[in-house]
């Protein structure tokens, strides 16, 4: 088995590694005299070139996983690498650095992503004059990136002239001005409707086709499964579940479905959907029995035949 490098390889080293790994990782916030574990011992890999997302409850963690891909945030134990890049031994200018040119962030809100001030245009630019482009390739990459969103049409419109759909759009081409191979939405379509939402991770998913972006969106919208390759679910501060997106034919009717599967982490731990506990009523202890080709759950005051050979 290849080992993982902690700094990048060459291409082909890179294209056989997670481009994400997160292990073991532990979040905990400090709150006066109170300990707050955000990240239990997390897991996930993310290979390059996916479009997918994050989705769990309020408190679920989700958030707290993206700043730290992000370089936002530092984790409090395990490991964290993105692109063979280690994001717990990072030095403060390396880490400046990761954030400039190698991950692009879109913020729920519109108003942290876009200067009121300038234009659709300008503020697209902007990014890309700070790291040093000469104006005229800020310029035309700019352009190229408002008409990948479908905004080639409003290069001159102050976001007061743009809808709320639109001023995301505007977010997600600023995200991607610098090129970075990494890009982190949080709640993009959280203030949106459903129809331009749908239309946001149909850029998505544009952008990732053509521009090759590795996209992790973190999202409460249960309808994303339709919309991205995999959904990772995380309770409690750990993945519990991924969702995979299948496409079957008939003939010549495309036909959608997922198959979901329950996680095990590097530990051995499986988490069992909480729908699945409430109708069987298992709550501290259940009972196991191993059959040949699979495990069976039995709630724990249920007396079951163990066999002769248990």
């Amino acid at each position: 088995m290849r080992a993982y490098q902690e700094q990048p390889g060459s291409p082909a080293d890179l294209h056989d590694q997670p481009y994400i790994l997160c292990e073991d990782l532990f979040k905990i916030y400090k709150q006066e005299d109170l300990e707050v574990v955000a990240l239990r011992g997390l897991d996930l890999k993310v290979r390059r070139g996916e479009l997918m997302a994050i989705v769990g409850a309020s408190g679920s963690g989700k958030t707290t996983l993206l700043n730290i891909l992000a370089g936002l945030d530092t984790p409090s134990a395990g490991r964290a690498s993105v692109g063979g890049r280690n994001l717990l031994t990072m030095t403060p200018a390396d880490m400046v650095q990761y954030r400039r040119r190698q991950v692009g962030f879109v913020w729920q809100q519109t108003g942290r992503n876009v200067l009121a001030y300038l234009t659709a245009l300008q503020n697209v630019e902007l990014p890309m004059i700070l790291d040093g482009f000469e104006p005229g390739a800020a310029r035309s990459r700019g352009r190229t990136l408002l008409e990948a969103v479908g905004l080639g049409d409003r290069l001159d419109s102050r976001p007061d002239r743009l809808s709320g759909g639109e001023q995301q759009r505007v977010a997600i081409a600023i995200a991607l001005a610098n090129d970075p191979p990494l890009l982190l939405a949080d709640e993009p379509t959280g203030e949106l409707d459903s129809q331009t939402a749908s239309e946001i991770f149909g850029a998505f998913r544009s952008l990732n086709q053509d521009f090759d972006v590795t996209i992790v969106v973190v999202t409460h919208d249960p309808a994303i499964a339709n919309q991205v390759d995999r959904v990772v679910a995380i309770r409690d501060g750990r993945i519990s579940t991924e969702s995979f997106r299948r496409v079957s034919f008939r003939g010549r009717e495309a036909y959608v479905y997922h198959e979901e599967y329950a996680v095990v982490d590097a530990s051995g731990r499986l988490q069992i959907p909480k729908e699945y506990l409430d109708r069987l009523d298992v709550k501290e202890r259940a009972r196991l029995r191993m059959e040949r080709d699979h495990v069976e759950i039995y709630p724990e005051e249920i007396e079951i035949d163990q066999g002769p050979d248990s």
